[in-house]
């Protein structure tokens, strides 16, 4: 999760301030339109930035500046270097749109009093996963618009809560799912959808994996970093910077490993693909039925979500999906006239020979023809985006549902979740998708929620 610094003051109250002092500061009392195109300051959607990552600087903020109707207004980390950091990058960029320097972009260390600044139009969640839920449903009732990163949830029953809030608060909340946005994934799901592959029978989803290890020694908590906080919900454990993240770059984190703070890749890069599969099979807006699988967890060290895996699951209406790292990564769908395989890039082929260079395009078939047939009028054509962030930024002036909605990413992560308890079981589990509970299974359904540390719950 990620936080103020304490420069609390909102925008319009320091343009208040004198034209000197202002330009003094770095910031310029008239923004010039040159900073945002020709976006007066009453048309632009301020942001805030809750968490200032590995994500965020690389993904989620270069997803915003770029579009001159959005202003990145602020920035929140529970950790002061991050906040900073956050600031000077920002302020960098804003600084070259304007060619003189430029410093407006204010600090959090409290995620609170970024939601109560008035000035902010929207948020952007970067956070860890075992923080999204939670503070999606703070922003939502705060009245604020949300870019919320996957997996949705920590738990089904988080998910639940997040989807149901969202709904009654009109807010525009948008799932960081932006295979929705990718060219190849929509023309996948759409010819699925079309039927040319004749009926869908079954999906297969490949993912990376974790490795096990991780330094369990407890540290001290370094200068400026608010832990207590950074744990959240979750449980009170001892400091150790492979529970938490780098201390100094922005590396890959050590907590997308714990099961305390998320489920692994099964959430992580499952979030996505399930998504695209639910798609492509016309359930983005229910789950399956049954669910069963094995997988191997560690036996030691710090890190200790799932290894090797096979998950399996059947829809209601026939429809079976299989999910292991022992497939290609990306999603391939099986119907009673052919396949598609869909993923991110190219890839390297796991069965090309040493030396060799055979590779998987992003967009493949058993018969090439069935990727030039051509989607008709009357067919079914899927939502189209070209951005995640610019579908996000036009539903906010639109108000339109955008491409990756609440109810729409609660699925896909609560399937994901689904698997998960499937390996923690080992055993065949039912489920009903619509009461969103197993079925007659009280030890299955204790997995649905876990207790949540005070303060740090969700609100009443």
């Amino acid at each position: 999760m990620e936080a103020e610094m304490n420069t609390t003051y909102s925008r319009r109250r320091f343009l208040k301030t004198s034209a000197g002092a202002a330009v003094a500061a770095g910031f310029p009392a008239i923004v010039p339109s040159s900073v945002f195109g020709q976006n007066a300051p009453s048309n632009r959607i301020n942001i805030g930035a809750i968490g200032v990552g590995r994500i965020s600087r690389t993904h989620d903020l270069p997803g915003l500046w770029k579009y001159d109707q959005a202003r990145i207004l602020a920035v929140c980390d529970l950790d002061a270097g991050r906040v900073q950091a956050g600031r000077e990058l920002i302020d960098g960029v804003y600084a070259k749109k304007t060619g003189k320097p430029y410093q407006g972009t204010l600090g959090y260390s409290n995620y609170h009093e970024l939601l109560a600044n008035k000035d902010i139009d929207a948020v952007v969640i970067s956070t860890p996963d075992h923080q999204h839920a939670i503070l999606a449903v703070y922003a939502v009732r705060a009245g604020k618009d949300v870019y919320l990163q996957k997996p949705a949830s920590l738990t089904i029953a988080e998910g639940r809560r997040m989807a149901d809030e969202v709904k009654k608060s009109g807010r525009i909340l948008q799932i960081g799912s932006q295979q929705r946005s990718w060219k190849q994934f929509r023309r996948a799901c759409e010819l699925v959808r079309n039927g040319r592959i004749g009926d869908i029978k079954h999906v297969e989803i490949g993912l990376p994996g974790d490795p096990s290890g991780g330094n369990p020694t407890p540290m001290p908590v370094p200068a400026g970093f608010n832990y207590d906080a950074w744990l959240g919900s979750t449980p009170e454990v001892p400091y150790t910077l492979d529970r938490v993240m780098p201390t100094h770059g922005f590396d890959r984190p050590g907590w997308l490993r714990c099961e305390q703070f998320g489920a692994g890749m099964i959430t992580g890069w499952g979030a996505h693909h399930v998504d695209t599969a639910h798609w492509g099979m016309n359930t983005e807006l229910t789950g399956p039925v049954e669910i069963w699988g094995t997988a191997e967890f560690p036996t030691s060290g710090l890190w200790d979500v799932h290894g090797p895996f096979k998950t399996h699951a059947v829809y209601a209406n026939g429809m079976t999906m299989t999910i292991s790292g022992e497939f290609q990564n990306g999603i391939k769908f099986y119907g009673t006239k052919g396949w598609i395989f869909v993923c991110r890039d190219e890839q390297a082929s796991p069965t090309a020979a040493a030396g060799e260079k055979a590779k998987i395009e992003p967009l493949v078939a058993s018969d090439p023809k069935i990727l030039d047939s051509v989607i008709g009028p009357n067919e079914t054509h899927l939502y189209y985006s070209e951005d995640q962030h610019g579908n996000w930024l036009d539903c906010i002036r639109s108000r339109k549902e955008p491409i990756a909605p609440a109810e729409i990413g609660h699925r896909a992560c609560s399937t994901c979740l689904l698997h998960h308890i499937a390996m923690k079981t080992k055993r065949r589990l039912h489920w009903d998708p619509v009461k969103e509970r197993f079925v007659k299974d009280d030890d299955a359904n204790r997995y649905l929620s876990r207790t949540q540390r005070a303060p740090y719950t969700l609100p009443v």
